[in-house]
């Protein structure tokens, strides 16, 4: 018999898997633009800095801030493949982490995705 490191019984921890994924579900479908991320990460703040200067509205989720964070980056690495930071998301769809979404800005991709998903006020609505 060995010994059991943790007081977490399999059929807990699957269930707290299950709230971080439909959290980060959550997040993801119901905001223009979803960053999740590290506050110390240099990849994340590049990204945030990218969409702050674009004038992007989007919510941030800092993992390392998130009491379920761990749960929340291992539930996004279970629905996208991808495990590391940042994780975006536009318009309720996985774009990727930062090599990505500079890419898609230097393709000049990122600002038509933005506007599509309403993360930018057009010239008619601040009108």
């Amino acid at each position: 018999m060995g010994t059991v490191f943790s007081s977490e019984s399999s059929e807990e921890k699957a269930k707290k898997q299950e709230m971080a994924l439909d959290k980060a579900k959550q997040i993801a479908s119901s905001n223009p633009v979803a960053v999740f991320s590290k506050s110390f990460c240099p990849y994340c703040n590049q990204v945030k800095k990218l969409l702050s200067s674009l004038g992007a509205n989007y919510k941030t989720v800092e993992l390392d801030y998130e009491t379920d964070g761990a749960e929340i980056q291992s539930a996004l690495h279970q629905w996208t493949g991808q495990r590391t930071v940042p994780n975006v998301f536009i318009g309720g769809k996985h774009i990727g982490g930062c090599d990505s979404t500079v890419a898609l800005h230097n393709q000049g991709k990122l600002v038509p995705l933005l506007t599509e998903a309403g993360a930018l006020a057009t010239a008619s609505q601040t009108a």
